[in-house]
């Protein structure tokens, strides 16, 4: 089964906007000619080159990694009320309330409340409703009620 990528139309829009600059800065790497450092033809490697060829290979394994997500993304359709990839969701975290942006694993960003559905706390999180509580046992154990989902844009 081909794994799925579940993204707000946002996040593909980011995705293809990626892909498209990173497309056009190989593009243009490789069709300036007075850019590329020369090859030497002994047995040292010329380093200029050696970098220049890292930064190519870099740029074109980022490129397939997007083809990749890209060609099995699929748009979020926000279920009301259950929390699902492409949810914010406020708890109730022993007393004190959180949001967190469920999200996909590449997408997660803790210092923006992005949490990863694989993460512990986005795995325990996910299927939940208003009111659930929910125990996560992270390096402190807490208690996670549920006090509202909202959907990311769309």
């Amino acid at each position: 089964m081909t794994e799925k990528f579940h993204l707000t139309k946002e996040a593909i829009k980011e995705l293809e906007k990626e892909y498209q600059d990173l497309k056009r800065v190989k593009h243009f790497k490789v069709s300036d000619r007075e850019d590329v450092p020369e090859v030497f033809h002994s047995e040292e490697m010329n380093p200029e080159y050696a970098q220049f060829q890292e930064d190519l290979d870099r740029i074109e394994s980022r490129i397939i990694e997007l083809e990749h997500i890209l060609k099995h993304a699929k748009p979020i359709k926000p279920k009301k009320g259950i929390v699902d990839v492409g949810t914010v969701v406020t708890v109730d975290v022993n007393g004190k309330e959180q949001d967190f942006a469920i999200v996909e694993t590449f997408e997660a960003n803790p210092e923006e409340g992005k949490i990863s559905k694989e993460s512990p706390v986005g795995k325990i999180l996910l299927g939940s409703k208003i009111g659930d509580e929910i125990s996560v046992s992270t390096p402190i154990k807490a208690k996670y009620k549920i006090k509202k989902i909202d959907h990311l844009s769309a």
